[in-house]
């Protein structure tokens, strides 16, 4: 059964993506992450949608994230990001970072990620960032991609609402 769909609600930003998220993961802004102008580190957030990719993968397919460097001979890497920024996001604020699967192909998926911040002592509530992230299924000792399990694809499916896969 999907779980519920929710939508972090901040002031409309024509820059914003449409639609809800079957996932959201809460990270707080540490002093480390700003810089010298007071604002998060532009780096710091390609760390706040990791954070955010392995809570989802991890609730979603229900145990860890399989890495090559613990000896999993299977696992996802991470082919691609972009992250647009919209707002500056600061010490001690709490982000939320929304994500959904948008598609799965072959071998890789797309996850869309949303960083909003609520009202603080800093900034009214807003929008933070959006990234789309390409990640690929991914064969450690042969180094090369592979087919995304079924097991994966089934139970994305049934997070995020979809149809079973056939």
């Amino acid at each position: 059964m999907a779980e519920p769909r929710s939508r972090i609600e901040v002031p409309h930003d024509p820059r914003d993506v449409p639609g809800d998220f079957a996932h959201r993961h809460d990270v707080e802004v540490r002093l480390a992450d700003t810089d010298a102008m007071g604002h998060v580190n532009n780096a710091n957030y390609l760390t706040y949608t990791e954070i955010a990719r392995v809570a989802y993968y991890e609730q979603v397919v229900g145990k860890p994230l399989p890495l090559g460097v613990h000896g999993a001979e299977e696992g996802m890497i991470l082919a691609d990001i972009r992250v647009a920024y919209r707002s500056p996001a600061f010490f001690g604020e709490i982000l939320t970072v929304e994500t959904r699967i948008e598609r799965i192909g072959t071998t890789s998926l797309t996850q869309l990620h949303r960083v909003t911040a609520p009202e603080s002592r800093y900034a009214p509530a807003r929008l933070i960032a959006v990234a789309e992230a390409i990640l690929v299924s991914y064969d450690y000792a042969a180094e090369r991609p592979i087919p995304v399990p079924r097991e994966w694809r089934e139970a994305i499916a049934a997070f995020e609402g979809w149809p079973a896969p056939a």
